[in-house]
């Protein structure tokens, strides 16, 4: 086992609880389907939120997917001028097996973020 860091973004059309919970539950999903991985294996999780992003803590929604002893963090991004609006980011510590290559997930407009990545979207 090693530790490896997985990145993923997603958005959200309106700053209200239940849209920031589901886009985070989806992209938490997504993140630990596509690497194999269980609440077990996660170390620690660090979410961010664009500042026009303030009616739920995304944490919220990963207590609610059982993440209950996963050490949860949630933080502000850098308000950049012209930079994606609605963002919600996660940064997720986990163990997974030897040669397990991360995949990275990047949800609805946040795709922009890594076009890099898009061919393992």
């Amino acid at each position: 086992m090693r530790l490896i860091a997985l990145r993923g973004a997603t958005t959200v059309h309106h700053n209200e609880a239940e849209p920031i919970l589901a886009a985070t539950e989806e992209l938490m999903h997504e993140l630990l389907g596509r690497n194999g991985l269980a609440a077990e294996d996660l170390v620690s999780c660090i979410f961010t939120l664009t500042e026009d992003l303030d009616a739920e803590f995304p944490a919220v929604a990963a207590r609610r997917m059982g993440l209950s002893k996963v050490p949860l963090l949630c933080a502000r991004e850098i308000p950049v001028p012209g930079s994606l609006p609605r963002v919600i980011r996660v940064l997720i510590h986990a163990y997974a097996a030897d040669g397990t290559e991360p995949q990275h997930v990047y949800l609805g407009e946040a795709r922009a973020l890594r076009l890099d990545l898009e061919g393992a979207q």
